[in-house]
């Protein structure tokens, strides 16, 4: 188990957090499942794509949880088919009751109102997040040579909403919508609030 990972098991309270994982980006590609499965073998999935198999119902599903982490991936489909499914409502739901909603790169833009996506081939914007929280997000900020000048640009340039980035060892801890802290797994990865004016370093902390 990674720090970040420790770190949002913790934020349950609980000794054993029920924990679920929406592989939905990726087609609920089996690697990803298994590869998953191999850190967090109590872990339960929900594969949308085998709902005919499975006879699971995806409201009750999610609802059973206490933490639910979603992967990484085709963000724009991922959102597509969890509306079709109900999936969108029951995880606002989830969040409501107090679960601990988490993911990275699809699994951390998606809670937003917009966000900077390769969903569709090269960068581009993408305006239809779940809007739990307000503005805009981007992922990899350090880890993908474009990802830093195409989300600056949108947000200095073409109007769009301003928001959060973060390195790829960083993280956003949110309590509701009001941002609790940063933190990462690496000295020199941080968070960062990019507005009209530019960005600006938010303080993150280093966890062990």
């Amino acid at each position: 188990m990674d720090v970040l990972e420790r770190y949002t098991l913790g934020l349950t309270g609980k000794e054993r957090p029920r924990v679920l994982y929406l592989p939905t980006a990726t087609g609920d590609e089996a690697s990803r499942i298994e590869f998953f499965r191999e850190r967090r073998p109590d872990a339960s999935v929900l594969r949308l794509f085998w709902l005919a198999d499975d006879l699971v119902d995806p409201r009750a599903l999610v609802l059973e949880h206490d933490v639910v982490v979603v992967g990484g991936g085709n963000t724009a489909n991922m959102l597509a088919v969890w509306r079709v499914h109900g999936v969108d409502t029951a995880l606002r739901e989830a969040w409501e009751r107090g679960a601990v909603l988490t993911g990275a790169s699809a699994g951390m833009i998606c809670w937003f109102e917009c966000g900077v996506t390769d969903s569709f081939g090269a960068l581009a914007p993408l305006h239809d997040g779940l809007g739990f929280l307000a503005g805009s997000a981007c992922p990899h900020y350090d880890g993908e040579a474009d990802r830093r000048p195409t989300y600056t640009r949108l947000v200095q340039d073409e109007a769009f909403p301003a928001g959060y980035a973060a390195d790829e060892a960083a993280a956003l801890h949110f309590r509701g919508t009001e941002l609790v802290e940063c933190v990462a797994s690496a000295p020199g990865a941080s968070v960062y609030r990019v507005g009209p004016d530019g960005e600006v370093p938010l303080p993150t902390r280093v966890i062990a």
